[in-house]
């Protein structure tokens, strides 16, 4: 089980996230949701060990993970919210060096790279460097990068970013199997119709702060509303869209 206890991060005097809990148990896939600068990729980077809590624990099968940051990151796999890759190396290059760093063996490491690099129809770009890609290729590589060792947890910051219709399909019953192997899925996305096919459950951040945290079946019913959409937009909207949106088309017609 991966938990979360009380954690917060603020930056100078204000909090980022503000005393957030939570759990999530192998088969799970909880979708991560909120507005822009609600707090969720900074959660994720301290789930991952990319930034350290200024309060509050976080465990995974009951230890504080920066007992052992190193064991602890051997058995996760991050898509981070910024396709930030070696531009000059290839597609293939990438996965090499990751799995490097992860050390699986070369033999067997170059055969998985390969074989991701097709299912992700990348097997012809493979040599090119990544700079040349398109944001959707750099997409696909970075969650090969972030399969390729077969992890028990996944941080999926945005992982639909990029991708044409097709891909985002493939990425949605690819997390469906992945919880089926007993996977844990932590799943961050402004994509919300996919979030309510995937996830077993959702947490909604409102400035820092979790506002919901039940599946999105009980949110419905609870709160008598037709879809994760409408509930999203109850909980965390601070302003009349519509009035926003007339406003906008008055301003371009002006």
């Amino acid at each position: 089980m991966l938990e979360l206890r009380g954690v917060t991060k603020c930056y100078s005097v204000f909090p980022a996230v503000d005393n957030v809990s939570f759990s999530v148990r192998p088969g799970e896939v909880l979708g991560y949701l909120g507005p822009n600068g609600a707090g969720k990729s900074t959660t994720i980077k301290m789930l991952a060990g990319l930034l350290k809590p200024t309060s509050g624990e976080i465990l995974y099968e009951g230890r504080e993970i920066r007992r052992d940051l190193h064991a602890f990151r051997r058995r996760l796999g991050y898509v981070p919210e910024q396709a930030d890759i070696y531009p000059h190396l290839s597609g293939l290059d990438y996965l090499i060096l990751v799995g490097r760093l992860r050390d699986i063996p070369e033999r067997p490491l170059y055969e998985k790279a390969r074989a991701f690099l097709r299912a992700f129809d990348l097997d012809v770009d493979r040599d090119n460097a990544v700079g040349a890609y398109s944001k959707g290729m750099r997409q696909k590589v970075l969650l090969a990068a972030a399969l390729l060792h077969d992890p028990d947890v996944l941080l999926l910051d945005e992982p639909l970013s990029g991708l044409d219709v097709t891909t985002g399909l493939i990425v949605r019953d690819l997390i469906a199997r992945l919880a089926g192997e007993g996977k844990i899925v932590l799943y961050s996305s402004h994509v919300l119709e996919v979030t309510e096919k995937v996830c077993t459950k959702v947490i909604i951040l409102h400035q820092g702060k979790v506002v919901a945290d039940d599946s999105v079946v009980h949110l419905r019913e609870l709160m008598k509303l037709p879809s994760l959409v409408e509930i999203f937009s109850q909980l965390t909207a601070q302003t009349d869209t519509d009035a926003m949106a007339g406003d906008i088309v008055a301003v371009m017609k002006g």
